[in-house]
């Protein structure tokens, strides 16, 4: 499949709403863009309903999750696939839509931490991946093909990250090999705010 036929499956991110606080738990329009097909990201199998979706987020205190908001902290919530960041200064809380693994064997769950930041993301995928899909690339550079999207907060798990994606089908669903995924609005508002050392916290 040529670039220009894969892209055209690509929708745009939705746009971040960014305040003091800001949540960002306006439902997404997802619109049908044909019925071109990339092998790197099918579409999402059908799931029956769940309880939580993003019209149902609900804002979280970060306070029964950790014990200081040191370098900010990042709360994701697997079972509402909704992603939480309090800065360091109290001043600033965000609320995303994310992506989560598509089963609970890919799941990990814990604390970590930011301990990268890179923003327009090259992906290679994991040994377990490409067992799994040997025709996938060993590498896509940067750039609309990329499953990472355009900015990626490397954690201190191997393989583990918190990324963008420009296939926006997949946010709020189970859809990943284990990373979070957002809209490249969101990360890119994300990466602004998290450093090098911001607190993580799947649950």
């Amino acid at each position: 499949m040529s670039k220009s036929s894969s892209r055209r499956g690509f929708l745009a991110g939705a746009a971040a709403l960014i305040g003091t606080p800001a949540l960002a738990t306006q439902p997404v329009q997802v619109v049908d863009m044909g019925q071109d097909y990339d092998p790197l990201r099918p579409p999402p199998e059908p799931e029956p309903p769940v309880r939580h979706n993003i019209s149902s987020f609900r804002a979280k205190h970060w306070q029964p999750y950790f014990s200081n908001l040191n370098n900010g902290a990042i709360l994701v919530d697997t079972q509402s696939r909704a992603l939480h960041f309090w800065s360091q200064d109290h001043q600033t809380y965000l609320l995303f839509p994310s992506s989560v693994p598509l089963s609970e064997e890919m799941t990990r769950r814990g604390r970590t931490n930011v301990v990268r930041k890179v923003e327009g993301p090259g992906w290679a995928p994991t040994p377990s991946m490409k067992k799994r899909n040997p025709e996938w690339p060993d590498y896509i550079p940067p750039g609309p093909d990329n499953p990472l999207g355009t900015h990626a907060l490397y954690l201190g798990w191997k393989y583990y990250r918190i990324h963008g994606t420009h296939d926006t089908r997949k946010i709020g669903r189970r859809s990943s090999n284990g990373c979070i995924g957002l809209y490249n609005a969101h990360i890119a508002a994300l990466f602004a705010r998290a450093k090098v050392g911001t607190q993580v916290l799947l649950i």
